[in-house]
C-alpha cells in the first residue's frame, strides 16, 4: 500500500472513529493492554534486535536508553493505558451554549481533530502512548518512528491494530510509515492529514514547519532550568536539582542549566557538587561558579543553549532573579523551568514572567509529563502558543465544532427586524 492509500484509509477510518462511543473505545484500550502483555516476549525480542543493531552503529547513549523497551517499559505503558481508560471521554463535551432566540440554540462541542501525523525518534513507548491517546480522543494516526526502532515499532503497531480491530474499531485508524521519503510525502498531504506533531531537534522541527501547509504542533529542544533563589531551603533545593537532572537524563524535561543566586552560591554549590559527582554528572560553570567549585569545566555560550540529554549540567551564578528570568527567556526553549524559593512574591513573579509552557515552584522539572499531570500520557510537549501548550494529552487532540438547533428560523426575519436575537447564555448540554 502506497502512502496515498495509507493516508486515505486513515481519513476514512477517522470519520467512523469520531462517532465511536466511549464504551467501545475503552474496550479497545483494554484489548491493547491484553495484547501487549500476551506478546511481551516477541516485543522484547524485536527490541533486542534493534538495540544490537543500534549499538553496532554507535547510536548515542541517550538514544540507546530511549530505545530500550523491556518488561518494565511494557508494564509502564500498560499502566498508562489503564489510567487513560479511567479518564472521562473528552469527545462531545459541551463547552458553551447560547440561546440566540426562543427555539434557536447554539452549542460549542468538542470533537476529534481527524488524522494526526506524528514523527518521533528512538522511543517505542511513544508509539503506544500516542496511539492510545489518539484512539481515546477519536483520531486516526499516522506514525513515523526512527529507523533505529524499526522492528519494535512494527510489532507494536501490528499488535495495537489487531487488538483494536478485534474490539470493533475501524480498520486503518493506525498506520505505520517506515521510510524517510514517507515523511516528505506526508508533508504534502493536507487533504488527508489535519495536524502534524514532530518530536526531534530544533532543525528537524523547523524543517517540518517550513515544508508543509499542515498545522504543526510540538517542541524541539528541552532546555530546562532550575533557579535557586536567595531564600531557598537549601536541602530542598539540593533534592530538586538532583532529581531534575539525574532521575532520567535522556528526556526533554530533565534540567540542563542551574541558576543560583550569588548570595547563597558559596554555601550551596560545594555540597551540591559532591552529590552531582556521586551521580556521575559532569559540571560546567561560569567564572563565578569556577571560583567557588574549582576543577570544573568552563561553560561556553553554546552550553547555555544546549540540551545535553546526558549526565552534564551547566551552572551560572546570577545577581538576582531578574537576571535568572532574562537568562531563561533568552536561552531556554520554552519547555519547563522551576524556581526554588521561600518567597511567595518571587515565586509569583517568576511564574508570571518566565515565558515557558510549564513553570514550577519548589518541585522538580521532571513533573512536566502528561501521565504525571493526569492527562493519560501525552503525544508530546508543545511549546507553541496555540490551542495546546505543555504536555499534550487528550484535550490537545481535540478541536470543537459549532452545532445549532432551530425550529424553522431564517436569517431574513432578523435582517428585516421581524425578530430579534436574545443572545442568552445557557448551561444546557448538547443532546439529540
Amino acid at each position: 500500500m502506497n502512502i496515498l492509500d495509507v493516508a486515505n484509509s486513515a481519513k476514512k477510518a477517522s470519520i467512523s472513529l469520531s462517532a465511536t462511543n466511549t464504551e467501545l473505545k475503552n474496550e479497545a484500550l483494554k484489548e491493547i493492554v491484553k495484547a501487549l502483555n500476551n506478546n511481551a516476549s516477541e516485543i522484547i525480542k524485536a527490541n533486542q534486535l534493534d538495540l544490537e543493531v543500534s549499538q553496532k552503529n554507535n547510536l548515542a547513549a541517550p538514544l540507546l536508553k530511549r530505545l530500550r523497551f523491556d518488561a518494565a517499559k511494557i508494564q509502564e505503558v500498560t499502566e498508562e493505558i489503564e489510567s487513560l481508560i479511567k479518564i472521562p471521554d473528552p469527545v462531545g463535551e459541551t463547552l458553551s451554549t447560547m440561546e440566540l432566540d426562543n427555539g434557536l440554540e447554539l452549542y460549542k462541542v468538542t470533537c476529534p481533530i481527524g488524522v494526526i501525523g506524528v514523527i518521533f525518534e528512538s522511543r517505542p513507548d511513544a508509539l503506544v502512548q500516542i496511539s492510545s491517546l489518539c484512539l481515546k480522543s477519536g483520531n486516526s494516526v499516522l506514525l513515523k518512528g526512527g529507523s533505529e526502532a524499526q522492528n519494535t515499532n512494527r510489532i507494536l503497531a501490528k499488535t495495537i491494530a489487531e487488538a483494536t480491530l478485534k474490539a470493533g474499531i475501524p480498520d486503518g485508524w493506525i498506520q505505520l510509515l517506515e521510510t524517510r521519503s514517507d515523511v516528505n510525502e506526508m508533508l504534502k498531504m493536507d487533504d488527508f492529514i489535519d495536524l502534524i506533531i514532530p518530536r526531534g531537534s530544533n532543525e528537524f522541527v523547523q524543517y517540518i514547519m517550513d515544508n508543509t501547509n499542515i498545522a504543526v504542533l510540538g517542541h524541539a529542544d528541552g532546555i530546562c532550568h532550575v533557579y535557586v533563589d536567595e531564600t531557598a531551603d537549601l536541602a530542598m533545593a539540593e533534592d530538586i536539582v538532583i532529581d531534575s537532572k539525574t532521575q532520567y537524563v535522556a528526556v526533554c524535561n530533565a534540567t540542563e542549566t542551574l541558576l543560583v543566586h550569588e548570595k547563597i552560591a558559596p554555601e550551596f554549590l560545594p555540597g551540591l557538587k559532591n552529590k552531582l559527582i556521586a551521580k556521575n554528572v559532569t559540571i560546567l560553570g561560569d567564572q563565578q561558579t569556577i571560583n567557588i567549585l574549582e576543577e570544573i569545566q568552563p561553560a561556553t555560550e553554546d552550553d547555555w543553549a544546549t540540551e545535553y540529554l546526558d549526565y552534564m549540567l551547566s551552572i551560572k551564578v546570577v545577581k538576582n532573579m531578574d537576571e535568572a528570568i532574562d537568562h531563561i527567556n533568552k536561552y531556554g526553549s520554552g519547555h519547563t523551568d522551576s524556581i526554588v524559593t521561600a518567597d511567595k512574591n518571587n515565586a509569583k513573579r517568576f511564574m508570571n514572567q518566565v515565558d515557558s509552557a510549564n513553570v514550577f515552584w519548589n518541585c522538580s522539572t521532571r513533573f512536566s509529563d502528561g501521565f504525571r499531570y493526569g492527562l493519560g500520557a501525552e503525544v508530546g510537549i508543545s511549546t507553541n502558543k496555540i490551542h495546546a501548550r505543555g504536555p499534550v494529552g487528550l484535550e490537545g487532540l481535540l478541536i470543537y465544532k459549532w452545532k445549532m438547533i432551530g425550529t424553522g428560523q431564517i436569517v431574513d426575519d432578523y435582517s428585516t427586524g421581524k425578530k430579534k436575537f436574545t443572545h442568552k447564555k445557557s448551561n444546557k448540554k448538547f443532546e439529540i
